[in-house]
């Protein structure tokens, strides 16, 4: 059994392209069902089944009361009976018509086969054709019972889904654009790319799109899971669906539709709930298995009785007992159910599962390979370190040389003044910015001219540099890092370590996987002394550097040889044939496409942290995996053979009504225990 529960794209009206999604396996139990409709066919079939019931001779005699005579009474049984086996039963029957056509028969076959025997058997015995007597209210019962568990099954797998269908809901419908005439306010399907859009405070960001005006706080918690709101200004990235603080923003729109990355999450979260682990291919077999069991044993239950010289009817009892309480039913949503559930939680964190495999076997790694750049490390020049003279601030020093580099478009510089805004520091405005070729820059800051630039600057200049500024220079020079000297009338009063700045997060995940026994290794394109300095300084503990862009699947092979279970995490186009070799693929969500698509898991917020998470909520889903599987095998070898009567000797004998009642409450432990997966702490 494979629900594959429909998940939508988006909401139909919102964006116009973002249309529902929805995946199903061929012969998929609940192909085009809802909760809405199991809930329908209950109540009404609950509604026909008291009058059955009460009318019932057997219930009559067992709860000792009469039931009112009139003509055609004894036709309310038959009657209703058939209403509800038709009404309420065609789902089922639908179903094991496709079971049967895909040839997998499963859950569906049984149930069918179990009210089809019923109702024939009820009818042989209206026309007198046998003595004994009829099942119309353990027919009406059974039906009842069953469109219930079923109901149930599906609200369980719909709520399992949910937070991905209220992320369609955060789409406004419409958006205020800004025109050459002013605002006019148009429906968010009509927004195109290149369009301006103003966000005000408190409202959703209409399509994806880069902050042209304003700055503002944004909550991203439902799209990446970081519960701190975002500070975004002129040149970020915003996100549909995410909200907007007290700033107001004018936003470029460059995603609209199935364009946006709340789009894109869905769609690899339905993708992943389509695709099937390992786990869910056994509870398959196993399923399938257990309806030929179940058959086989009805069949030797009607034997066994009727040498024993049963009455028919008892007998049929039996048989329609075993049928029911032996439906696969818990087998099959032991596995799907924790799927779903996994997958959003997931989702919900930021890890988005574009293959179940990959989440299954993360329980399994003992190596994780980083590649650096973009990864460990923010892909972008920092000053990772600095000296300054005597009597000179860091922050001061770090102010001006802000100020002298804002001119420059050079990455070096541009790191530089990256450094102050993040430290919060205001850029002063420089004057007579010049460049000094081969050498340098040259400004002046609040009426004093100050050069910066490298060793060639320094042996120009004949500059004094005091021995504290050189040892930091050299100690920058031997980790690979760029020394840039601020200079002022030939005296050094600052040098600056400039280097691909290590994430801060990078540390905490790091000693999160070794604290979960699992080996690190860094991979890179980088000199040797650039990927040491980054390893010591995050306590790797394997190196590969100097590694050309074809080499690393070759590296991840090389691990894999030594009986390595290997995750590879990366972001560039370069990484996409190790993620496609590892064992595990992990691709950093604002990477390359092409890295993403070759990743078995996505981490959209790009936050290496989430590593070790992917671990946690593995090991999580498949424990809930193991013991649904265990409790819904295991409940079979009781049931069985209680259904088929091994105590009538001590009068202890079940109807069919109560063994669809034990095989829903079987269902109901299964969904729970699935439920408590959502407690996990990621």
């Amino acid at each position: 059994m494979d629900p594959s529960p429909d998940t939508p794209g988006a909401q139909p009206h919102k964006q116009g392209a973002a249309s529902n999604h929805t995946g199903h396996d061929n012969h998929d139990k609940h192909e085009g069902h809802s909760p809405a409709m199991f809930r329908d066919r209950f109540w009404l079939s609950l509604a026909l089944t008291v009058p059955v019931v009460f009318w019932s001779v057997h219930i009559q005699e067992l709860l000792g009361y009469r039931a009112p005579e009139f003509p055609g009474s004894n036709w309310i049984g038959p009657v209703l009976g058939t209403v509800v086996f038709v009404y309420g039963g065609l789902v089922f029957l639908q179903g094991a018509w496709r079971e049967l056509t895909d040839r997998l028969p499963g859950m569906m076959t049984l149930i069918s086969l179990a009210i089809t025997v019923a109702f024939l058997f009820s009818w042989v015995v209206q026309f007198g054709l046998i003595d004994a007597s009829a099942l119309w209210w353990e027919l009406a019962t059974l039906v009842a019972v069953m469109l219930l568990g079923h109901w149930i099954e599906m609200r369980s797998i719909n709520q399992a889904q949910g937070a991905l269908k209220e992320l369609a809901k955060l789409l406004p419908d419409t958006a205020t654009r800004i025109t050459e005439g002013g605002e006019e306010r148009v429906a968010v399907s009509a927004l195109q790319n290149g369009d301006l859009v103003l966000v005000r405070p408190g409202e959703s960001v209409p399509a994806d799109g880069v902050v042209r005006k304003g700055e503002s706080d944004i909550n991203e918690a439902m799209i990446t899971g970081e519960s701190r709101p975002v500070k975004k200004r002129e040149g970020d990235e915003v996100i549909a669906a995410t909200i907007n603080g007290v700033g107001s923003l004018r936003v470029e729109v460059t995603g609209t539709g199935e364009k946006t990355k709340l789009f894109g999450i869905m769609r690899l979260v339905a993708d992943a709930q389509k695709s099937k682990s390992r786990a869910q291919h056994l509870a398959d077999r196993a399923a399938r298995l257990l309806t030929f069991v179940a058959i086989a044993a009805a069949a030797i239950t009607l034997g066994v009785w009727q040498l024993l010289a049963a009455a028919i009817d008892f007998s049929v009892v039996r048989v329609v007992t075993v049928l029911v309480i032996a439906c696969p039913h818990a087998l099959g949503l032991a596995v799907p159910l924790v799927v779903a559930i996994s997958t959003t939680l997931g989702a919900r964190n930021g890890l988005l599962v574009r293959d179940r495999r990959g989440l299954e076997e993360a329980r399994n790694l003992d190596t994780v390979i980083f590649d650096k750049t973009g990864t460990l490390t923010l892909g972008e020049f920092r000053v990772v370190a600095m000296a300054v003279a005597e009597g000179m601030a860091e922050d001061e020093a770090l102010r001006i040389a802000s100020g002298i580099e804002a001119e420059s478009e050079h990455p070096i510089a541009r790191g530089i003044v990256k450094t102050a805004e993040d430290k919060g520091i205001d850029v002063p405005a420089a004057n007579g910015f010049r460049a000094i070729t081969g050498k340098g820059v040259a400004a002046m800051i609040e009426g004093t001219e100050y050069h910066m630039g490298g060793p060639a600057l320094l042996k120009t200049e004949k500059v004094q540099v005091p021995p504290a500024l050189q040892e930091a220079a050299e100690a920058a020079a031997s980790r690979g890092q760029a020394a840039i000297y601020l200079v002022r009338e030939g005296r050094a009063l600052a040098v600056y370590a400039v280097a691909d700045a290590i994430r801060e997060e990078s540390r905490d995940a790091i000693a999160a996987l070794h604290e979960r026994g699992i080996q690190v290794a860094m991979l890179t394109g980088d000199a040797q002394a650039v990927a040491d300095a980054v390893a010591k300084e995050l306590e790797i503990d394997a190196v590969f550097a100097e590694v050309l862009p074809d080499d690393k699947a070759s590296k991840v092979r090389e691990l894999q040889a030594q009986g390595k279970k290997v995750a590879m995490i990366g972001d560039g186009v370069n990484d996409a044939p190790a993620l496609a070799t590892a064992d595990i693929g992990i691709a950093i969500g604002a990477g390359a496409d092409v890295a993403v698509e070759a990743g078995h898991i996505v981490l959209v917020r790009s936050d290496p942290r989430d590593i070790p998470r992917i671990i946690t909520l593995s090991r999580a889903t498949y424990r809930k995996m193991v013991q649904n599987l265990w409790w819904a095998a295991g409940y079979n070898i009781f049931a069985i053979p209680l259904a088929a009567g091994v105590l009538a000797p001590w009068s202890i004998l079940l109807t069919p009504a109560v063994g669809a009642v034990l095989m829903s409450a079987s269902t109901v432990v299964v969904a729970i225990n699935a439920q408590l997966l959502k407690r996990a702490k990621l």
